[in-house]
């Protein structure tokens, strides 16, 4: 048994701690990846789409949201698996927003949208940020594309873990009847 410090001299087992190690964003590929993508949307919007338009702003809060919620859910995790899952949901609907928004920049301008096995958007996915800052509107656009779907893949995959871990340990809650439990029964 695992014993965590919760105060100086009181040792209790790691599994009865009411709230568990959370954050650790940084180290999800989700949220990599999300970021990479807010990067370039950012890069992308003061290039090609007229700053003063609401177009612009509605595009960079897309990507931003898809970036902040998934560290506000990770943060949220220690108390609320719920509050997280809701997060990474949000998270995920605002990439999918985003990725409308970069399709409709595409058909509106008569640009072809590359389909996940288009030779260029095998190479984009490798080579993804040197594309973003010299290439054509067409070229930047369907790389942050690809780039948006390999971050919803990796969400979804995250919900599922998410929901599976749910399942199986619950929630804040939970945790925290069946430690108030464990205690009353200790004494």
């Amino acid at each position: 048994m695992i014993l965590y410090e919760a105060y100086p001299n009181e040792r209790i087992a790691m599994n009865s701690v009411l709230i568990p190690p959370h954050g650790g964003y940084r180290e999800l590929k989700s949220f990599q990846h999300a970021q990479l993508v807010y990067d370039a949307t950012v890069k992308f919007c003061d290039r090609c789409i007229d700053r003063r338009s609401r177009t612009h702003d509605q595009i960079l809060q897309a990507a931003r949201s898809g970036r902040q919620n998934i560290a506000e859910g990770s943060q949220a995790s220690g108390t609320s698996k719920k509050f997280e899952l809701k997060l990474v949901g949000v998270a995920r609907a605002s990439l999918e927003e985003l990725l409308l928004d970069y399709e409709d920049f595409l058909r509106q301008r008569g640009l072809k949208l590359w389909d996940k096995n288009h030779p260029t958007a095998i190479v984009v996915r490798r080579l993804a940020s040197s594309y973003i800052e010299k290439a054509s509107p067409e070229v930047a656009a369907n790389t942050i594309i690809c780039l948006i779907h390999q971050t919803n893949y990796l969400l979804d995959q995250q919900l599922r873990q998410l929901e599976k871990a749910f399942l199986k340990d619950g929630g804040f809650t939970e945790r925290l009847y069946r430690t108030r439990s464990a205690t009353r029964g200790r004494q």
